[in-house]
């Protein structure tokens, strides 16, 4: 999933965006998807300076979220939190999901 700012849909029709325009990734990973979705793809959205992705596991039926944040010093995402019962973050934009109700993965 990705979070873009409104000023950069131009239309209904548009499937790419520049990575300038991105405010947030998120990446939900599978069994089949973990090296691509923790180490491949994270280093690639840093590469491009998306400044925050958050990455969501499956733990025992449960999401767990962590979330970085990008360091311009290094270009590398530094993790910043793991949320398991409640994610509660104010960057990039206020946001308090209870991720206790959330059905099993």
């Amino acid at each position: 999933m990705v979070i873009i700012r409104a000023e950069a849909v131009q239309g209904t029709g548009e499937t790419a965006y520049q990575a300038g325009d991105v405010v947030l990734v998120v990446e939900v990973v599978s069994p089949e998807s973990e090296e691509r979705d923790r180490k491949r793809k994270p280093q690639l959205y840093a590469e491009a300076g998306i400044a925050h992705f958050w990455r969501i596991e499956n733990q025992s039926g449960r999401p767990t979220v962590y979330v970085y944040e990008l360091d311009p010093a290094t270009t590398a995402y530094a993790l910043t939190g793991i949320y398991h019962d409640r994610l509660k973050v104010s960057v990039p934009f206020d946001a308090d999901i209870d991720l206790a109700e959330i059905d099993e993965l």
